[in-house]
């Protein structure tokens, strides 16, 4: 293994672990030396890779949205699946995430939307900018299903899928005061009544 492999292997590792654990305990709530010890690196390490912890925390957030986007962007080229059907699995899988055993590992924008966009500007910019390339591609693919005639829809793709996201963010945070789904499932009923969803 090369030292590149290694220095991009540490990093990752620094990633994957912070995603863990501050989706469990928030960005506040875990520390560098939690991090550097759960991903077993050495503690003098953590700013070869990153200047500071709020570097590391855009850069947290930017890999969840890149990974984000990119599933939704493979769920949403599905060409066996109507435009409606597609939708319909994204909310299904957002539910099934979000009520899951493990569901706090699950949404970062949900454990730490509220905490970190009162620390950090940065941060709040990447969280800004990331829900808003979630939102697009929601309208995008309310648009493809007018197209293919699986919805009809008389308001605006973009305001819709605006208000779609709030409300399902909204539900989220109540299913983990609740700590049970049905949050979810009326968010689910919501937005199959908003789209006229049979």
């Amino acid at each position: 293994m090369n030292k590149q492999t290694k220095h991009t292997d540490a990093r990752q590792g620094l990633l994957d672990t912070a995603h863990t654990l501050m989706s469990g305990k928030g960005f506040s709530g875990v520390g560098l030396s939690e991090i550097l010890a759960a991903a077993e690196v050495p503690k003098g390490s953590f700013y070869h890779y990153f200047s500071s912890k709020e570097v590391f925390g855009e850069e947290l957030l930017r890999r969840y949205f890149d990974n984000y986007l990119a599933a939704m962007d493979d769920l949403f080229s599905q060409k066996n699946l109507t435009g409606a059907e597609r939708l319909d699995c994204y909310w299904q899988n957002w539910m099934e995430t979000q009520t899951a055993s493990d569901a706090q590992s699950k949404c970062l924008v949900v454990k730490l939307a509220a905490e970190v966009a009162d620390l950090s500007e940065a941060m709040r910019e990447v969280l800004l900018d990331g829900t808003k390339k979630i939102v697009k591609r929601i309208a995008d693919a309310i648009d493809d299903a007018v197209a293919d005639g699986s919805l009809s829809v008389d308001e605006d793709s973009l305001w819709l899928a605006e208000t779609l996201y709030q409300s399902w963010l909204g539900a989220s945070l109540l299913a983990k005061i609740t700590k049970n789904d049905a949050p979810l499932q009326a968010a689910l009923a919501a937005t199959h009544r908003t789209l006229n969803v049979k």
